[in-house]
């Protein structure tokens, strides 16, 4: 009989460390838009399109990341991505104008395209057995809606007692840290088969391919509706919930603003999230993954709709925020799960982060259409209705996706 292979390996240990202060960190930028602002009298607007560049820096530098992977080792590269993070955020915090922010946003998303799903997934998918890949994927993931869960309240607690400048070089200390743990994450030595296919041959192979192009368009409603309500969902509640009934669970918790609602409506994502990528790994093992997919896209735009058509009442932001919560990562394991099952998961890095790029195209413009959009009709009714349909077209082009092993990874 043959013995069971352990899930939980150094590389998915680490990588799961890596990617939890990565995402932590990450998560926290919304917490110093007010400091920030106040402190060199801003517009909003200017940290938010420092924030919005950052989501598509991280979006250029994902395949570029996975492409060095692959060339001069993942190790190196994670090392280089957390150099290139921590320098960004060192000059962030000696940055007194809206562009040095900007421009040094542009490092930090270079750095958390470097320590992120990409490059790590991409080792752990290649450090996991058939059996267990799917699951280990999604457990990486949902180490980074840990990070999530955390982040915003660490930063929040910190900035009672040191500065916003100071934070920023404790984060970018904490990220250099986690490094000592990577000489654990040692990459498995792929099979023959894979490591004689050359990058060109197989992205030549994935550019080709319509199953990859409707991944690609797929992924760009993740990105857009991730985006749009990570950061306008909070004053989308505060301006149009209903009014927190005094002496109600709520108001006993301490949450007694619409605010503060909103601002809860993001931690419950976040623990909501755990659970369903986690999820999402299991079901990936027996299920297959397109249709998932198409599910997981179909249902959020139910959601959405649901939400946007009743009353939106305190009760019913905390159900949607649970039910998008469920939903929220769990399209990352299956995404790349699904390009490795086709093409094989020699070049994984570099395709998955090509795909990605197309999440952070749409992150971008969910932020910044966001702001856009509510500048000029003073609500957020049109976004709303654009993300929920970008979400029906990604339910219906994950159905035609041919969903085939790659043939280098038959068994020999």
């Amino acid at each position: 009989m043959t013995a069971r292979t352990s899930i939980f390996t150094p590389v998915l240990l680490v990588g799961c460390l890596i990617i939890l202060i990565s995402f932590a960190i990450r998560a926290s930028f919304g917490v110093f838009q007010i400091p920030i602002a106040s402190e060199f009298g801003w517009l909003r607007t200017e940290f938010s399109l420092a924030i919005a560049i950052q989501n598509l820096a991280w979006g250029f530098g994902q395949p570029i990341f996975g492409a060095l992977a692959e060339k001069i080792g993942d190790r190196k590269t994670i090392l280089l991505g957390a150099v290139v993070y921590a320098a960004g955020l060192v000059l962030s915090s000696a940055a007194v104008t809206p562009e040095a922010h900007q421009m040094y946003e542009i490092l930090v998303g270079f750095g958390i395209a470097g320590t992120g799903f990409g490059v790590i997934l991409a080792i752990v998918g290649r450090a996991s057995t058939d059996e267990n890949r799917s699951m280990s994927m999604a457990i990486a993931t949902a180490a980074g809606s840990g990070g999530q869960v955390f982040g915003a309240p660490l930063a929040e607690w910190m900035l009672n007692f040191m500065t916003w400048q100071s934070v920023f070089l404790v984060f970018a200390a904490t990220i250099l840290l986690v490094m000592l743990a990577l000489p654990l994450m040692r990459a498995p030595v792929m099979p023959r088969a894979e490591l004689e296919e050359s990058l060109t041959r197989i992205l030549g192979r994935a550019l080709r391919d319509p199953s990859f192009a409707l991944i690609f368009i797929g992924f760009f409603s993740c990105g857009y509706q991730l985006g749009f309500i990570t950061a306008h969902f909070p004053a989308f509640v505060t301006e149009l919930c209903g009014p927190i009934a005094p002496g109600g669970l709520l108001s006993t918790l301490g949450i007694g603003t619409t605010s503060a609602l909103g601002a809860i409506s993001i931690s419950v994502i976040g623990l909501a999230n755990i659970g369903g990528t986690l999820l999402a790994g299991w079901l990936g093992k027996t299920y297959t993954k397109k249709y998932l997919l198409a599910g997981i896209y179909a249902a959020r735009t139910l959601a959405g709709v649901l939400f946007i058509l009743l009353p939106i009442t305190p009760a019913s932001v905390l159900i949607f925020s649970a039910v998008m919560g469920a939903l929220w990562l769990a399209t990352v394991p299956l995404t790349a799960g699904l390009v490795g099952q086709i093409f094989g998961m020699r070049y994984l890095g570099t395709l998955y982060g090509i795909v990605f790029f197309s999440h952070q195209l749409g992150s971008f413009m969910g932020v910044w259409l966001g702001g856009r959009m509510y500048d000029l009709t003073g609500n957020y009714t049109a976004v709303w209705w654009i993300g929920l349909g970008v979400g029906a077209l990604s339910a219906i082009v994950h159905l035609p996706i041919r969903e085939r092993r790659s043939p280098v990874m038959q068994p020999a």
